[in-house]
């Protein structure tokens, strides 16, 4: 079990990431516990979950928050789920600094 939604990988981030789509706004609302005792980064966008849009809308949050290039952000897992995963590129310590501040919780 992780309490956290964050694991640093080789010069990769793996974040943890649970969507809710037609959030009214893109934001990153901060780190919530899930039912199976894991951690996710909870996050809200304006897209609707159709034609991966708020996967894509999720994507770019995520980059901005990080302060990466979009390309630098890859979905791994949960392409249909509201649970998913995905890899950043670059320094995992910064990469994660800087996630914790955008949720409030450094």
């Amino acid at each position: 079990m992780s309490a956290t939604p964050f694991r640093a990988g080789e010069a990769k981030l793996h974040v943890r990431a649970r969507l809710t789509p037609r959030g009214g706004r893109d934001a990153i609302d901060g780190v919530e516990l899930l039912s199976d005792g894991t951690a996710a980064l909870a996050a809200r966008v304006r897209a609707a979950p159709q034609d991966g849009e708020a996967n894509a809308a999720l994507r770019a949050l995520l980059a901005k928050a990080a302060g990466v290039a979009r390309s630098s952000v890859t979905q791994t897992a949960g392409a249909t789920s509201r649970i998913k995963t995905f890899e950043i590129d670059g320094d995992p310590a910064a990469l994660e600094a800087r996630l914790r501040a955008a949720a409030g919780a450094a």
